[in-house]
């Protein structure tokens, strides 16, 4: 569905949060439908940004990259 979303986890580097960030309006644009939604929208909108790049950062922080040198 989003094959242009880049890859946030390459090794044991950190993705930045605004690479985080990015990737998470992707998302939300490609899953809504919208590039730039309405001025009634943007609450909302905005609001599943934060929450899927809350998740997301939640997730590459818990995931365990075994051989990863740190």
């Amino acid at each position: 569905m989003c094959r242009s979303i880049k890859r946030l986890r390459e090794g044991a580097e950190p993705a930045p949060p605004d690479e985080i960030e990015a990737a998470a309006r992707q998302f939300v644009r490609k899953i809504s439908g919208f590039s730039k939604p309405a001025a009634h929208n943007m609450d909302v909108f905005e609001s599943a940004v934060a929450d899927i790049a809350a998740s997301s950062q939640r997730l590459l922080e818990g995931l365990e990259v075994r051989g990863a040198r740190r």
